[in-house]
């Protein structure tokens, strides 16, 4: 693969993990249309959302060593192909209980896609200096797209329907597959002979199924309810039995001598941590703004912008040569450490007008993000070999959505309450967390720079 056509098949990458972190957050603003249409419950319209995080959740550890087994770039145009059709098929929804099936079906694609994506891009980039470069893309794509999805799915709402917030899923996932069969290599996998480890998939995918409805449920029947105690309580049992399994079978889903790496088992609570705060964040501060300051959709995702800006500056203009510079755990600690002055600030600052309350605080996690979110993904990709990283790239993404998922249940209980500004401090506290595991437990080392400076600048391509 020569150089050009690595950074070529780094964007098709990064448009399909574009397209699957859009569709988390711009069906948000499309709910009160799709309650009128179907005449929807409050409780089962929360289920638009629901499905499509339990099965996301799921299937993210299936899917990372699916793509060890038969390849990367199988089960990503899979994966995008089955997030493409479902996608149709959502916004072709004809009543509330297709929709939530196709939503359950989109999550699928979604994991399969978005699990092999830092395990193809650890294997085109090789050097330091670029894979600081690809992680910059791809850090930008991932931190930025919950932003851009409220702004888009605003407008479309807003100047369609609700069901354009999906179908224009279509076009872009067909011309990212045709591209993607095209410029995409990946692996060829080590072969299913090595054995996918049936009975570990099965009682992971459970687990975190389970959990995440244990989780989803809390703010709609409460924590104590016998539905999430008993959904909260099998999980547990099945991830007890997963780990049995996977430290006594000879083939194991998960080799736990990954979790040996101090900078892999770090890595993972600090995405779950920041996950959990962000993802809390973005949904009360939507609240805030559509709420008490009678923002409309289109204004709401507007007043993201800072943050979305500062992390594409950030992450692709700067990260590389901070990261060179300084080294990546410095900058790490660095990044979360802002991240944590903004999130404080909505915490303790009275909220009044936005220029003058949420401006800068909204400027501030969006520096600290990106600058943290570069160094963060060598860190937890740091040390895996070929063979391993489908399945670390898998296990990032768990921690990502189990931790966003549990963050968002958290907050939205502390919001109702105490009301926001508890919740958002329960969030700072959350990433004051993350930034004492960095301090504390990544190790350098592992995670090295190349030893050649280099002067800032705009590069997120070949140089």
């Amino acid at each position: 693969m020569t150089r050009d056509s690595r950074w070529l098949s780094l964007y098709v990458l990064c448009f399909g993990m574009l397209m699957i972190v859009l569709d988390g957050t711009v069906v948000n603003v499309a709910l009160p249309s799709i309650q009128r249409d179907f005449n929807f419950a409050q409780s089962a319209l929360a289920w638009v959302v629901n499905a499509y995080l339990i099965a996301f959740a799921g299937f993210l550890l299936l899917s990372g060593r699916l793509g060890d087994l038969i390849g990367s770039k199988r089960v990503f145009i899979c994966g995008l192909a089955l997030f493409t059709a479902s996608s149709l098929l959502c916004g072709l929804a004809w009543n509330g209980w297709i929709l939530i099936a196709a939503r359950f079906v989109q999550g699928i694609g979604g994991a399969m896609s978005s699990a092999v994506i830092l395990a193809m891009i650890v294997t085109m980039f090789e050097a330091p200096g670029e894979r600081t470069r690809a992680m910059g893309v791809f850090s930008f794509t991932a931190a930025a797209g919950g932003s851009i999805g409220l702004l888009i799915g605003g407008a479309l709402t807003q100047a369609l329907n609700w069901h354009w917030v999906f179908l224009v899923n279509v076009p872009i996932g067909i011309a990212t597959i045709a591209i993607g069969q095209r410029v995409l290599t990946g692996t060829k996998g080590i072969g299913l002979r090595e054995g996918a480890d049936v009975l570990g998939a099965a009682a992971i995918t459970l687990a975190l199924m389970l959990g995440a409805f244990a989780v989803v449920e809390v703010p709609i029947l409460g924590p104590t309810s016998m539905q999430t105690l008993v959904a909260g309580a099998a999980s547990a049992a099945l991830f007890a039995g997963f780990l049995w399994r996977q430290a006594t079978t000879s083939r194991p889903l998960v080799p736990l001598s990954l979790f040996a790496s101090r900078n892999l088992s770090g890595s993972n609570a600090i995405e779950g941590l920041v996950c959990a705060a962000l993802f809390g964040f973005f949904f009360l501060d939507a609240l805030v703004l559509r709420r008490s300051r009678g923002y409309d959709a289109v204004s709401t995702g507007l007043a993201f912008l800072p943050l979305t800006v500062a992390i594409g500056v950030l992450s692709l203009g700067w990260a590389e040569t901070l990261t060179t510079r300084f080294g990546a755990k410095p900058v790490l600690i660095a990044g979360l450490a802002i991240s944590v002055a903004g999130m404080a600030w909505f915490a303790f600052v009275p909220l009044g007008a936005y220029v003058t309350t949420m401006f800068t605080p909204m400027l501030l996690l969006g520096i600290g993000m990106g600058v943290a979110f570069p160094p963060q993904m060598i860190f937890a990709m740091s040390g895996t070999t070929p063979e391993d990283a489908g399945v670390a790239s898998g296990v990032l993404n768990t921690s990502a959505q189990v931790g966003g998922a549990f963050g968002l249940a958290i907050l939205a209980t502390l919001s109702a309450v105490g009301g926001f500004q508890l919740a958002f401090a329960g969030a700072t506290v959350a990433l004051a967390a993350s930034t004492v595991i960095a301090i504390g437990i990544l190790r350098p080392e592992e995670a090295p720079a190349d030893t050649e400076a280099k002067e800032p600048g705009w590069s997120v391509g070949p140089s």
